[in-house]
């Protein structure tokens, strides 16, 4: 797929085609700053779903705390989550 630029000269590699990049990007700059965070919130929600049933499918016996846990270190990380939830640095097989 050849390399596409933005407005600014900035290249973009994109599985997408040129037209349809520029309509999305077309949309997006007319959006209202709340319309662009209830997107973005959106998308994040979806990825903490997605992140959740990994967890699940990977260890289908976990309880809702080890759940939560075990997000926690996906999301910050071992050290940090350990930190915040002392019960995570017991887990095995992250």
């Amino acid at each position: 797929m050849p390399e596409v630029t933005d407005n600014r000269g900035v290249e973009l590699e994109t599985d997408t085609a040129p037209e349809i990049e520029a309509l999305l990007i077309s949309r997006w700059r007319s959006m209202t700053g709340a319309q662009k965070l209830e997107l973005v919130l959106a998308m994040s929600q979806t990825v903490r779903e997605l992140a959740v049933a990994g967890i699940r499918a990977r260890h289908p016996q976990a309880s809702d705390r080890e759940v939560l846990l075990r997000l926690a270190i996906i999301q910050h990380g071992s050290e940090l989550a350990s930190a915040a939830y002392p019960d995570a640095a017991t887990l095995d097989g992250l």
